[in-house]
């Protein structure tokens, strides 16, 4: 129940504008500055979750390992998606909360 909570939060992101999915648009999005958070698939590749980690921590940007593909592409109205940029302080702070409460 509550990763759906996540996922809705994403969703609502989403409609709202404020998500970048895909590789290219993620890292774009970190790079820009714009990022407000970034979230990586559980099942995506190890180099890929190590790039954005790297990319992440040299940058100053909240990363997270959460969902599978499928699930994080769903959300958004997509196929699979292996990365995620939010861009909006509000939405990554709800989605913040909500995954760090999961992690007690």
């Amino acid at each position: 129940m509550t990763k759906d909570k996540v996922l809705s939060y994403l969703g609502l992101a989403t409609k709202a504008g404020k998500v970048q999915s895909g590789e290219f648009s993620t890292e774009k999005s970190v790079k820009t500055g714009k990022a407000a958070l970034v979230i990586v698939a559980s099942d995506a590749s190890d180099n890929t979750k190590k790039k954005f980690k790297n990319m992440c921590t040299f940058y100053e940007v909240p990363f997270y390992i959460y969902g599978t593909k499928d699930a994080l592409g769903n959300c958004i109205g997509k196929e699979f998606r292996a990365s995620l940029a939010l861009e909006d302080t509000g939405f990554c702070n709800a989605i913040k909360k909500q995954i760090d409460s999961e992690r007690i």
